[in-house]
């Protein structure tokens, strides 16, 4: 069934949905005639990429760019022609071998890319053949040349000089292992939404390598009161070593959105591409691949693709400001950090909560959370639901502390901080302010630990003790309040009323002077002793008694009359 975008609410980046894939019927002899065909072998990364571009996920590119395109793209964040697109979409081969190869190539020629096992993963009509400057290109993008950074490194260690500009023709596609059940491309999802579902709106969001928390999924919901479909794309593939394992974050996933999400309107469908680690350029790229997928919404958070301390954290939605909404194309929904408020006992954004009280706070810190499953602890229910973190812990990699029983990845301290901001201030969750703030520095394996027991003990318990204390005043019905909380109370008083009274009855006997010889009194600290007792049992919680009550809930009228019963009936 041909899609008919007309009638959808949404339509691919640049107007076309690209299909690159040669058809069945010509895929054979297009196999056969790219092994007579030059090749270069490719890599698995530029392997996804291919893919990607061929099934439609980067419309409306047909292929690597030309230098025209390649340019403009660097400089001003645009095609040649005008159309918005954020990262360069480039294939030039590194080593000897290929530049040799590259060497013999001219404009108009086919060349076969292949795997490692040499077979054809597709065939590349070149268009375009220019110098390759890797220094412009790490500079224009990522904003630096520093090879810390992990997408400039990447430019270094895969490319060579000299760029291949041209349309692909995809021959193979690549199976996606423990995702193939739940592989969807472009032409499927924009029929599931819109033939099958009937959708009228979709919010896609795009996620790295943590797993699923409650941050994400305060996002997800604010999202379906507004939208009636939910397609969250986890990226699997192309994620360092240092993260959770991409099979156990898709299985957390599935575990919390069958127990805790409607499941007819929200589909998972994992994302298979290659890191660019562009910061906000790549949240504009995340932003147009969901429009490609047909969604009608883009969900982005706080520090989107974010890299390090190399970008703002809130980088990846300012740079929307760069953009109209109309050649975006897509309406983007921007989120701001999202913490757990212990005292009002909800998740919220600066944006959505009156306190900024760091007392009560519990930070959702992706890479915090990454280190507390390394270490082998389950973070509190708040930050990570148990479902996801179930197949989390497992996934981490890699995992515990080094042989000197150091941080594998961040330190101890940097985590605690990061996540338990109160701890470095205050005793505990909620607590009295230290005499002395501790330092990041100092911080120990034991106070990861004692922070953490401090959360999971009293995190859900500060609010339940809030609204306690409200009830205990508040209830006129008494019933609900527990028996021995009002038997401990008057216990309480009439011994304190009892000690007053003894107190009361020295003081009428105590002279004006005394002896301090032995535990004899005068006058004025026998006073300064009864006050002190007098003041313990004001604040001492009184009991309701039925007269108190009584007077609580009056009316100027019997109360049938507020029914509109007539006094005479």
């Amino acid at each position: 069934m041909a899609l008919d975008f007309d009638r959808y609410p949404q339509k691919p980046h640049g107007g076309t949905l690209v299909d690159q894939v040669v058809p069945a019927d010509r895929r054979e002899a297009e196999i056969t005639r790219a092994r007579s065909l030059p090749s270069i072998r490719v890599d698995l990364e530029a392997i996804i990429t291919i893919e990607m571009i061929a099934t439609g996920v980067l419309s409306p590119a047909r292929g690597f760019m030309n230098e025209a395109d390649y340019l403009s793209v660097l400089e001003k964040g645009r095609l040649a022609d005008g159309t918005v697109w954020p990262v360069p979409l480039s294939f030039a081969p590194i080593g000897k071998v290929n530049s040799d190869i590259i060497a013999g190539l001219s404009v108009g020629d086919d060349i076969a890319l292949t795997d490692s096992n040499n077979d054809p993963v597709a065939i590349l009509a070149i268009e375009d053949i220019f110098a390759y400057d890797r220094d412009f290109r790490a500079e224009k993008l990522f904003g630096t040349t520093d090879r810390n950074h992990p997408g400039v490194d990447s430019i270094y260690r895969r490319m060579g000089e000299t760029a291949l500009g041209g349309t692909l023709h995809l021959l193979n596609r690549v199976d996606w292992g423990p995702f193939e059940g739940l592989r969807r491309e472009p032409k499927d999802t924009w029929r599931l939404f819109y033939e099958e579902k009937k959708f009228g709106s979709v919010a896609g969001f795009i996620t790295g390598a943590n797993p699923l928390h409650r941050g994400h999924e305060y996002i997800h919901r604010n999202a379906l009161e507004e939208v009636d479909g939910l397609f969250l794309q986890p990226l699997v593939e192309m994620a360092k070593r240092e993260y959770v394992r991409h099979e156990y974050r898709i299985r957390g996933y599935q575990n919390v959105m069958e127990q805790y999400y409607p499941t007819d309107r929200s589909i998972l469908s994992p994302l298979r591409v290659t890191y660019i680690f562009a910061g906000p350029r790549e949240a504009i790229l995340h932003a147009l691949i969901m429009k490609n997928y047909g969604c009608t919404h883009a969900l982005i958070g706080r520090d989107h693709a974010g890299i390090g301390d190399y970008y703002d954290k809130y980088a990846s939605h300012s740079i929307f400001d760069d953009y109209s909404h109309e050649e975006l194309g897509i309406d983007v929904r921007l989120f701001h950090e999202v913490f757990y408020d212990a005292r009002a006992s909800i998740h919220a954004t600066a944006r959505t909560t009156a306190s900024d009280d760091v007392r009560y706070r519990l930070n959702i810190s992706g890479t915090g959370i990454r280190e507390l499953l390394r270490y082998g602890y389950m973070p509190p229910k708040e930050i990570v639901r148990p479902e996801s973190a179930l197949a989390a812990i497992q996934g981490i990699q890699p995992k515990g502390v080094d042989e000197d029983g150091r941080a594998t990845i961040d330190p101890i301290g940097k985590v605690i901080k990061s996540m338990f901001p109160f701890y470095l201030e205050y005793t505990r969750l909620g607590g009295e302010r230290r005499a002395r703030p501790l330092t990041v520095e100092e911080l120990t394996l034991d106070d990861l630990e004692a922070v953490i027991r401090d959360v999971r003990e009293h995190a859900a318990l500060i609010y339940q003790d809030v609204y306690d204390e409200y009830s205990a005043v508040l209830d006129h019905n008494r019933a609900l309040q527990p028996a021995w909380r009002e038997e401990a109370r008057e216990g309480l008083r009439a011994k304190q009323e009892q000690l007053v009274n003894e107190l009361e009855q020295k003081l009428n006997q105590a002279p004006e002077t005394a002896s301090d010889e032995f535990m004899y009194q005068d006058r004025d600290e026998a006073e300064r002793e009864l006050a002190a007792a007098r003041r313990l049992l004001a604040e001492i919680p009184g009991c309701l008694e039925p007269d108190a009550l009584a007077a609580r809930t009056w009316n100027s009228m019997p109360y049938r009359r507020y029914r509109g019963a007539d006094d005479d009936e």
